[in-house]
């Protein structure tokens, strides 16, 4: 980067061109002395020449705006910025100004902003805009009538006196004017000379002020005692200027208006603006002779519409009279030459038929022999494959016993096979069980040997029954001595006993 100096060249330096700055750098110069000279935020009147709202509701808001300024030679000329709103901010100014206004951003519109200035070595100059002054662009009247006109519309006051229904002939009138007002006379004499009966009813109110809203809010309600009586109420008054008008902006007594249960017709005199009461209204005229000649051409236009329709009816009765007579003379001739006609295709009809009576019974005997030949074939057929069938099913039936016989033949034999490897088995296990027994007697035989007792000292006396010490005397005894047998008696049965013990 070139040096920079504050000094001025004197005459005997020379002049030197400055080094070449990259235009990065220059721009990047430019942004930092806008940087330090703009280093807060300003309000900006300026009116929006060109603007491009986000899509699909969510982006940044890019604005030009533009202002009138004196040029060279006293001309005018425009100037103009970019500027922008970004997203998160756009999301939250967009909705308040729209509240607060009732219109929503467009280009032609003047605003008061605060902004930023920014300035990007790519995109140039522009503005960051960080709020609107919603009141600047309407003024504090127009935003309160906005906030009334909002609050009506959310609470559907601003079509439900207009979807009621106005009757065709509305005759009987509750008219609420200021009974010294030239509107009302106005009103009154466009009526009477008007070649239909109108019944008119006035309720004084005072028309403008600060005391207007209660005094109309109170002929309302005397309308509503009576409406029965009446099929529409008329609001009237003359003209006036915007301000001695405000109080039709009433948000009270445009919301009476709106719910009013019978339709309102309003004529207060508004030749450029329209009142609240007026969006509130059934139907909202410019003046109280509008207003009766809105009726006046109401009634007349029923009263052609029905002297219309009474001559269309005369018309369409005569037209219609003429026509049903030819409709009935040429159906007469039509059912002449119906019935000539239906009684040769009856006669035919009856011949076919009797020709068929004939041939139908013939052709269903032939059908049924034809059908009968075909069963017994079908039953021939069906009694070889029936046959066919149960041969093979005993065939294979056959084999199925002959397979299973075997079967239970095998598992016979290996039953057999193993009940006498088990009696062998048994066979042998007593064999030898009998043995231990014959080994184990012959042994106590041997023990119990009278040669043998002998030799011991003993000798062995059998008895026929068991020998106790309560065994009578007498009791007999068997003594095995090794020469045989020798029979003896008890003779003392307890002294034997002591003895042992």
């Amino acid at each position: 980067m070139a040096p920079r100096t504050t000094r001025r060249a004197s005459a005997s330096t020379p002049l030197f061109p400055p080094a070449p700055l990259p235009l990065a750098e220059l721009l990047r110069r430019v942004r930092d002395t806008l940087a330090l000279a703009f280093d807060d935020a300003y309000w900006v009147t300026a009116e929006i020449a060109e603007l491009t709202l986000p899509r699909f509701g969510a982006g940044h808001c890019y604005l030009t705006l533009t202002d009138p300024a004196p040029g060279p030679g006293g001309s005018e000329m425009r100037t103009q910025v970019r500027a922008a709103i970004w997203r998160n901010r756009f999301e939250v100014l967009l909705p308040h100004f729209e509240q607060q206004t009732g219109q929503t951003l467009r280009a032609g519109m003047r605003v008061l902003a605060r902004c930023h200035v920014r300035f990007h070595e790519q995109y140039g100059l522009s503005l960051d805009i960080i709020a609107i002054d919603a009141s600047y662009t309407v003024g504090e009247l127009a935003r309160q009538r906005a906030e009334t006109v909002a609050k009506l519309e959310a609470q559907d006051l601003l079509q439900r006196n207009k979807r009621l229904p106005l009757s065709l002939a509305p005759q009987r009138l509750a008219v609420i004017s200021s009974a010294t007002a030239a509107g009302w006379q106005d009103f009154v004499r466009q009526l009477e000379e008007a070649p239909y009966a109108f019944e008119v009813a006035l309720f004084p109110a005072t028309m403008q002020g600060q005391d207007a809203p209660a005094s109309l809010l109170a002929a309302l309600d005397m309308v509503r005692r009576q409406r029965r009586n009446f099929d529409a109420v008329i609001i009237i008054r003359g003209g006036g200027s915007r301000t001695d008008l405000l109080c039709f902006d009433d948000y009270g007594l445009s919301a009476a208006v709106g719910s009013f249960p019978l339709p309102v017709i309003t004529g207060i005199g508004h030749d450029k603006d329209e009142a609240v009461v007026d969006l509130t209204a059934h139907t909202a005229l410019k003046t109280p002779t509008a207003v009766a000649i809105f009726l006046v051409e109401r009634l007349a236009r029923l009263e052609a519409a029905l002297d219309g329709y009474g001559a269309q009816i005369h018309e369409l009765a005569l037209g219609q009279l003429g026509q049903y007579g030819a409709v009935l003379a040429r159906l007469g001739w039509q059912l002449v030459q119906l019935g000539q006609s239906q009684l040769g295709n009856e006669q035919t009809m009856l011949r076919q038929r009797l020709r068929r009576a004939v041939e139908v019974p013939q052709q269903a005997l032939q059908r049924e022999a034809r059908q009968l030949s075909t069963q017994q074939q079908h039953l021939r057929r069906a009694a070889r494959l029936a046959t066919d069938r149960q041969r093979q099913r005993v065939r294979h039936l056959g084999r199925l016993v002959l397979r299973r016989f075997r079967r239970l033949h095998q598992s016979r034999r290996e039953a057999l096979l193993r009940h006498r490897y088990q009696l062998e088995l048994a066979t042998v296990r007593a064999t030898a069980h009998h043995a231990l027994a014959l080994a184990a007697a012959v042994t106590r035989h041997t023990a119990f040997d009278p040669q043998t007792l002998g030799r011991r000292g003993y000798v062995r006396a059998d008895a026929l029954q068991p020998i106790t010490s309560d065994s009578p005397p007498g009791t007999l005894l068997m003594l095995q001595l090794s020469d045989g047998p020798l029979p003896v008696q008890v003779v003392n049965m307890a002294a034997s006993f002591d003895s042992h013990s």
